[in-house]
């Protein structure tokens, strides 16, 4: 589980970097403590995936936490991402991986 839910994230991180939707400078901390749901309020979707997103998630794999389940991200990918370079396939990894999360496979 660990394992391939570490796969989808280089890859998500790979697909951000090559459509140049990675950020290299950090985020401005304020950004992060928003409270509403993917900080659409302090940032991009893109950036929530990469900082906050992708690094919680690697926090969890890290520690052997228990991964989140039954979420969906890539409906708020749709929404967010129109337009922007690599959408399509973002969305498809995306969709991937909450359907991998939701599925009881502990």
């Amino acid at each position: 589980m660990y394992q391939q839910t570490q796969t989808y994230l280089v890859q998500l991180t790979a697909l951000l970097q090559k459509h140049a939707l990675w950020q290299s400078e950090p985020i401005d901390a304020d950004a992060l403590l928003s409270s509403t749901p993917f900080c659409h309020d302090t940032m991009a979707f893109e950036q929530w995936l990469q900082f906050v997103f992708i690094e919680k998630i690697q926090q969890l794999i890290t520690h052997k936490q228990p991964l989140p389940r039954n979420f969906a991200i890539a409906p708020m990918a749709q929404m967010m991402l129109i337009n922007k370079a690599g959408s399509a396939e973002i969305i498809e990894l995306l969709t991937a991986l909450d359907a991998f999360l939701g599925e009881p496979n502990e």
